[in-house]
C-alpha cells in the first residue's frame, strides 16, 4: 500500500492548517540544504511542532507557485534512498523523516514530515562534501534554515531534557488504549488520504505513521497526545481533563446553579461544550426602534469570542495539572478559567492589547490536532480573535488575568450592556429573542447563493463539522434552505440558497 501522511495535502499546500513557516517548499532534491532543514526542523527550538518539506513545488516569496513542477518517479527512488543514508550518516543523532508521494494538479511530489525529535538537540554536517567533516546545529527562524548561533546553542542544549508533555511516552499505557474507530473518524474529517487505506494498517503502523506513539517494535508505547484524543476516557491518564460549565441565574451568590461536565476525547469534549453554551446561553437581542425601519441586532456573547476562549484553554492548560477547565456564566459575564498562566516572557498588558506572543507553547502536539480540526488557527491569534469579536458585537473588552506565580489564566467576556433590557417607552420597543434556532441563523445569514465555506464563514463559525451538524443539516431539513445540484450534495460547485419557506421565515 502507498503510505500517506496523516495531513491534507491540499490545506499544506494552501497553509490553511500549518503555517508558513513550518513548511519548505523545493523545485528539486537539493539534499545539503534539505539536510540542513530536516535538522531545523527535528530540532523544533520554538516548540512548534516541527515541519514539513515539499520536494516538487517552486516558491516564491514563500508562496507555493502551482501546478507544482513535479517529481519523475525515478527521482523519487533515488531522493528516498538518499535520504535514509543522509539521517544515518550526516545528522546525530540519527533521525529519519517519514515521507510520502502524493499525486497533485497531475504531478507527483515528496512530501517529508519532520516532527520535533525525541532525542534533540540535533546537528548535522555543513558540507555533504567527501573532503569536508565539520558539523553543526540548525535551526528554524521564520521561514529560513540557519546555523545556530552561540547563545542559541547554549539554549538548544536546555532543550535537550525538556520534551513537551504531550509528545512524551506514557508507559503505564497500552497500544489497546488507542481506538482505532477515533483514529479513523479524525483522519476522515480532515479529508486525509490515509484514512482510505487505514484498513490495511494495523494500530501500530497507523500510530507510528501519525505520530501519536513510538518506540522499538517490541515495546511500542503510545504518547499523550494519542491518548487525549484517541481514547475513550482520557481522564484515566490524565485525571481532570474535562470541561465544567456552570450556570449561576442569580450570579455566584444565589441558592440556585445549573452544571454540566464534559469529559472524553478533546476534541469531543471542546465542541460539545461550545454546542451546549451556544444553544443555553448565547443568545441574540433584536430591539426594534419605532422611528427607523432596521432592528438592532447583537449577542448578550459573541459565539466568536466565547469559542477562542474555550479553544484556547484546552490548548494551553497544563495536563499534569489535575483542575479542569471551568466556565462560569452569570447574566453578567462569561468566565472561563484554566491552569496555569500564560508563560512569564508575556507581559499581561501586552495581552490584553492583543500584542502578546509566545515563543514557545506548552502543547505543540495539541495545537497540531487542533488546528488539522479547524478548531484553532495557533500561533497568538486567539486573544486577538477575542477582542475582534467583542468589539464588532460592541460589547465592552475581554479581560484577561494572571497572579504573579502565572498559576492560572482567566478570560472574562461581559455581557453585552444592552442585553439586559431596560422597561420599554414610547421611543423605543424592545423585542427579545429567548433564543434564536440554528436555521434561522443560517437563513439571516444566506444572501444570494453561498458555497458552504461561505455559509461558515458569514455565521462566524470556525468547526466545519460543528458548523454542518448543528446549522446547516438543521437548516436543510427544516426546508428553509436548497442546495443547487441537490443530486451531488458533495459537488465543489454546490451553493446553497433561501427557499420561500426560507424567506417568509426572515418576515416572521
Amino acid at each position: 500500500m502507498e503510505t500517506k501522511l496523516p495531513i491534507n495535502i491540499s490545506d499544506l499546500l494552501s497553509k490553511r492548517t500549518v503555517e508558513s513557516e513550518r513548511i519548505e517548499y523545493k523545485s528539486g532534491w537539493n539534499p545539503e540544504s534539505i539536510l540542513h532543514s530536516i535538522c531545523a526542523f527535528a530540532n523544533d527550538f520554538h516548540n512548534l511542532g516541527g515541519g514539513y518539506i515539499v520536494i516538487g513545488v517552486e516558491e516564491n516569496n514563500g508562496q507555493p507557485v502551482l501546478p507544482p513542477c513535479g517529481l519523475m518517479s525515478e527521482q523519487i527512488d533515488k531522493i528516498q534512498k538518499e535520504l535514509l543514508n543522509l539521517g544515518h550518516a550526516a545528522i546525530v543523532p540519527a533521525y529519519h523523516p517519514l515521507s510520502a508521494v502524493y499525486r497533485y494538479m497531475e504531478k507527483d511530489i515528496l512530501v517529508l514530515w519532520v516532527p520535533g525529535g525525541e532525542s534533540r538537540p540535533y546537528k548535522s554536517k555543513v558540507s555533504l562534501s567527501a573532503n569536508k567533516n565539520d558539523w553543526s546545529w540548525y535551526i528554524r527562524k521564520h521561514t529560513s534554515t540557519k546555523k545556530a548561533s552561540a547563545d542559541e546553542e547554549h539554549e538548544l542544549m536546555g532543550l535537550a531534557a525538556t520534551v513537551p508533555f504531550d509528545d512524551r511516552y506514557r508507559l503505564s499505557a497500552s497500544m489497546q488504549d488507542l481506538s482505532p474507530r477515533l483514529i479513523q473518524e479524525y483522519l476522515t474529517a480532515i479529508g486525509s488520504d490515509l484514512a482510505a487505506g487505514n484498513e490495511a494498517l494495523n494500530i501500530d503502523d497507523i500510530s507510528r505513521r501519525m505520530n501519536i506513539a513510538g518506540g522499538p517494535t517490541e515495546a511500542i508505547f503510545p504518547k499523550n497526545v494519542g491518548l487525549l484524543f484517541f481514547n475513550e476516557h482520557p481522564a484515566r491518564f490524565f485525571p481532570a481533563t474535562q470541561i465544567d460549565v456552570v450556570y449561576f441565574p442569580e450570579g455566584p451568590a444565589g441558592d440556585r446553579f445549573e452544571e454540566k461536565i464534559f469529559s472524553g476525547p478533546l476534541d469531543k469534549i471542546t465542541r460539545d461544550a461550545l454546542n451546549y453554551i451556544n444553544r443555553n446561553y448565547i443568545k441574540e437581542i433584536v430591539i426594534k426602534h419605532a422611528d427607523k425601519p432596521e432592528a438592532e441586532r447583537f449577542w448578550n456573547f459573541p459565539l466568536a469570542a466565547v469559542e477562542e476562549a474555550v479553544v484556547n484553554a484546552v490548548y494551553h492548560r497544563s495536563y499534569e495539572i489535575r483542575e479542569p477547565i471551568e466556565i462560569r456564566i452569570t447574566p453578567e459575564e462569561l468566565v472561563v478559567l484554566s491552569f496555569p498562566g500564560p508563560d512569564r516572557s508575556i507581559r499581561l498588558p501586552d495581552l490584553q492589547q492583543g500584542k502578546a506572543v509566545s515563543r514557545r507553547y506548552r502543547n505543540r502536539r495539541i495545537g497540531e490536532f487542533l488546528k488539522e480540526l479547524d478548531l484553532t488557527e495557533g500561533r497568538s491569534t486567539g486573544v486577538p480573535k477575542i477582542l475582534r469579536a467583542m468589539n464588532n458585537n460592541g460589547s465592552p473588552p475581554p479581560t484577561f488575568d494572571t497572579d504573579e506565580d502565572r498559576s492560572f489564566f482567566l478570560t472574562r467576556l461581559v455581557t453585552h450592556p444592552n442585553a439586559q433590557l431596560p422597561e420599554a417607552t414610547p421611543e423605543v420597543t424592545p423585542e427579545v429573542t429567548p433564543e434564536v434556532t440554528p436555521e434561522e441563523r443560517v437563513c439571516r445569514a444566506l444572501k444570494g447563493e453561498m458555497t458552504r465555506a461561505q455559509l461558515q464563514h458569514a455565521l462566524g463559525l470556525r468547526d466545519a463539522e460543528y458548523f454542518r451538524k448543528a446549522f446547516l443539516l438543521p437548516a436543510l431539513n427544516a426546508g428553509v434552505v436548497a442546495m443547487t445540484i441537490p443530486d451531488k450534495p458533495r459537488s465543489s460547485k454546490q451553493r446553497y440558497y433561501l427557499t420561500a419557506a426560507g424567506k417568509k421565515r426572515l418576515q416572521l
